[in-house]
């Protein structure tokens, strides 16, 4: 009798691809997050609960995000500072790394960009810096992680995106400002950006997963006070996260559930470093160029005549 055989994963790559954040530069940048000495604080803010904020990192810096009051899912956006058409793409980050991120991957950009924005160094609830979640060869060790839960859930989602007053209506809600899509809607505003550059989002500290059914699920974030997810700018960007209204996602629901559900909101942090010795710990780092790609997607360009009209 033969047994069947797992499926590969459809897109694999070498931990030396360069696909992974993990070379020696990485391990270097990851190992600063337990050195104040090894980091120059640039800018420091806490985001309101149920309410959104955006910001600037630049190429070359570390941004943390925290819980200061314990659990509270937030909703990440992510842009090339420079050109917002170039932004976060969940499903490729997800398809390249996996449903739910860490140390060590990075967080890709759409077409015809694809590179990576941003590389993740740093997550105390999965193992905390990078030396910390690899091997002596080089290659990430599963067990060192926050883990599965009993229903299938782990922790930062790159499946769902965030709540939005459309849907909210559509499942028989009231009308409500607060929800994810609308804080980062007034958070990049004054970046000249608009409801129509908010994307699919990282939600980090929020565990999910998927059912029997393959439905979405949602738990109770596991963040404690002091929690923290931080990432390399890989090129300058601009970020936007909300603190999000479900708070920890423990009073989650439709059914008037709204007072509930803000009894567990808390605040989140950002904070924004420079590298104290960049020369040293940089060594060996470029900003990511995209691919070499140099075709037409199989169209052709039309001809010309000599007097420089175009043929039909």
């Amino acid at each position: 009798m033969t047994t069947a055989r797992r499926p590969p994963p459809a897109y694999d790559s070498a931990p030396d691809s360069g696909i992974h954040a993990t070379s020696e530069v990485y391990q270097r940048i990851s190992k600063t997050a337990s050195d104040p000495a090894a980091r120059i604080p640039k800018e420091s803010f806490t985001i309101r609960p149920c309410s959104g904020q955006a910001w600037t990192v630049p190429a070359g810096h570390i941004c943390r995000l925290t819980t200061p009051k314990g659990p509270q899912v937030g909703d990440l956006n992510i842009w090339n500072a420079n050109n917002p058409r170039e932004r976060m793409w969940a499903a490729r980050t997800r398809q390249i790394h996996a449903s739910h991120v860490s140390v060590g991957d990075r967080l890709w950009s759409n077409l015809p960009y694809l590179r990576p924005l941003v590389s993740i160094t740093g997550d105390s609830l999965n193992g905390g810096q990078l030396h910390d979640v690899l091997g002596a060869d080089g290659k990430r060790k599963p067990e060192v992680v926050f883990g599965t839960t009993q229903f299938g859930g782990r922790v930062h989602d790159l499946m769902g995106t965030r709540c939005d007053p459309y849907v909210n209506l559509l499942m028989g809600g009231e009308t409500f400002d607060f929800h994810c899509h609308s804080n980062l809607t007034r958070s990049v505003v004054p970046y000249g950006l608009t409801e129509l550059d908010v994307h699919d989002v990282l939600n980090v500290f929020q565990v999910t997963g998927l059912d029997e059914q393959g439905r979405y699920f949602m738990e109770t974030s596991p963040a404690k006070p002091g929690e923290y997810f931080e990432f390399f700018a890989e090129v300058d960007v601009l970020c936007a996260l909300s603190a999000c209204p479900g708070g920890d996602l423990s009073e989650w629901g439709w059914d008037d559930k709204e007072g509930e559900m803000g009894a567990t909101c808390r605040p989140l942090g950002v904070e924004v470093y420079q590298l104290a010795d960049e020369k040293t710990i940089l060594d060996g780092w470029k900003a990511p160029e995209s691919p070499a790609y140099k075709g037409m997607h199989g169209m052709n360009m039309p001809k010309r005549d000599q007097d420089g009209y175009v043929g039909l």
